[in-house]
């Protein structure tokens, strides 16, 4: 059985056993042309120059979203606010759905009413779309309406007006260290299997490097698959992540997620499988490393495997689970957040509220008094 982490920021060891480069454009071909006369030589057409986004940024690749104000909307944000893939895609569903949505009721961005956008919102609900759902697409409206008006667009932001639902803040699912400690022995036994295929094996312990350096760091599952080779090659106790809006910060690998790592890339260069990848967890995937969607799924499949709810573990619990381990072993508020990424502490007190809900609930079925009163 293992110890939660310790207050100094890193999970104890809890066993003995452990963007593509965009090719330049390419010349436009020559027609062939008769031979020419003794004074005009002809000159090579010139290659249509690409244009150039703002600042710099290449554009990423996301939904198509077939309204063009929101496509400048998004290119706006991919470049001014440096928002990644991800924000991106999510932006672009969310806003495709609202054009469409309006067009099936004769309206665009660029002419649709406060009471339109209410009539949408509205019907999210009835769809059985969650507050927290709704207050998102609401937030990606008003910033497209901001949008809109400030670049003179619209002569009016119809969204400015238009109030959120009432939601609370859900506690996130957490996970013991007991756990934590079934994941990843259960990972362990897989990996250990003697009749078992290569693939089968290298899966094993994949995951087990996923699960220590998920339970070690904090990370976000984006972040986790995202990390270069050279991470596990250099024999460094730090490790240097960017997060959210590219903004960089240190973690902490204890020993168990460095021999997780050293232990994965091992098997995988004996096995002769992605030679000379970038990546810590390559795969075959168009980024070239493992998606998150896969990291999820394999990850459920494991919580059955180890007799754990499946609706209950994901690699977001994983994160919560380091944030409220180190809190229920006496780590400052202000250290678990400079460790998980928040830029805003208000986020990080969250978890917080996580312990003082086991807290009572500890009173209530052990104090002997409990039933009194």
């Amino acid at each position: 059985m293992g110890r939660p982490p310790k207050a100094a920021g890193t999970p104890a060891a809890r066993r003995s056993a452990a963007a593509p480069v965009a090719a330049p454009p390419r010349k436009g071909a020559e027609k062939p042309a008769s031979p020419p006369g003794p004074k005009s030589t002809p000159k090579p057409a010139a290659a249509p120059k690409a244009a150039t986004p703002r600042r710099g940024r290449p554009k990423a690749p996301r939904v198509a979203t077939a309204d063009r104000h929101v496509d400048l909307f998004l290119d706006m944000i991919a470049a001014e606010r440096g928002a990644g893939a991800n924000t991106l895609d999510a932006y672009a569903r969310d806003l495709a759905d609202v054009a469409g949505r309006l067009k099936a009721v004769g309206r665009t961005v660029l002419d649709a009413r406060t009471e339109d956008f209410r009539a949408y919102l509205a019907g999210l609900a009835a769809r059985g779309f969650k507050a927290t759902s709704v207050a998102r697409k609401l937030s990606a409206i008003r910033q497209l309406c901001r949008f809109l008006y400030a670049e003179g667009h619209r002569r009016d932001d119809p969204a400015a007006m238009i109030e959120g639902p009432r939601r609370g803040r859900a506690l996130p699912k957490i996970l013991s260290v007991a756990e934590v400690d079934r994941l990843i022995g259960t990972a362990r036994e897989l990996a250990n299997r003697t009749k078992q295929s290569d693939g089968e094996r290298l899966r094993a312990l994949r995951m087990i490097c996923l699960l220590e350096v998920l339970y070690a760091t904090g990370l976000r599952v984006s972040e986790l698959i995202a990390l270069p080779a050279a991470a596990a090659r250099r024999d460094e106790r730090m490790l240097v992540v960017r997060g959210k809006g590219s903004k960089e910060r240190m973690v902490i690998l204890n020993d168990a997620a460095r021999a997780a790592m050293k232990e994965w890339l091992g098997a995988l260069a004996e096995a002769g499988r992605f030679e000379g990848s970038r990546w810590l967890f390559p795969s075959l995937s168009e980024t070239g490393h493992l998606t998150r969607q896969h990291a999820a799924r394999e990850l459920k499949d494991l919580a059955i495997a180890a007799g754990l709810r499946p609706d209950k573990v994901s690699p977001h619990v994983l994160r919560h689970a380091f944030a409220s381990h180190l809190l229920q072993n006496g780590a400052d508020l202000r250290s678990v957040q400079m460790l998980l990424g928040h830029a805003d502490i208000s986020t990080t007190q969250i978890y917080t509220h996580v312990l003082e809900e086991r807290l009572k609930s500890l009173v209530r079925d052990l104090h002997p008094l409990a039933d009194e009163g």
